[in-house]
């Protein structure tokens, strides 16, 4: 019966890394979803990765401006700027910034840092009914100097 187990242990190694490895790509994927989302002017990209229930919030130095200003950001005003740059075609350029680095994934949350041209977000998911969804979402413009 040992020797049954210790063959079976190669096997349920294989399977929880292969689960761990869909899971990484399903919230590399939501993260993916939100840039483009942002990027493209895409809606339903944004809607597939944030959930209607997200928090944003962000820093930025405004142009007139030498200190960081803070300003929110609702899944609303998410969806209204997406199809701003969907109805003015300002997409963002075929080499913009559109790195995600996954920093902790658990069976449950995650914790994400995405690199935009805009600066670094860093995204808190959690599985939302089997999906990967944004739920918070902190974000600064890149430093000044």
């Amino acid at each position: 019966a040992l020797l049954a187990l210790a063959g079976a242990t190669p096997l349920v190694a294989q399977a929880h890394e292969e689960a761990a490895h869909g899971e990484r790509a399903a919230v590399e994927r939501a993260a993916l979803d939100y840039l483009e989302g942002f990027y493209e002017g895409d809606e339903a990209k944004l809607r597939r990765g944030i959930s209607p229930d997200v928090v944003k919030y962000g820093y930025f130095v405004p142009r007139d401006a030498s200190t960081y200003t803070g300003e929110p950001m609702s899944f609303q005003q998410m969806l209204d700027y997406a199809e701003r740059v969907k109805s003015t075609g300002r997409t963002a350029p075929a080499d913009a910034p559109k790195e995600v680095e996954i920093l902790d994934l658990l069976d449950q949350t995650a914790a994400v840092k995405v690199t935009a041209f805009w600066g670094s977000d860093y995204l808190q998911l959690a599985k939302v009914e089997g999906r990967w969804k944004i739920l918070h979402v902190l974000w600064q413009s890149p430093p000044r100097g």
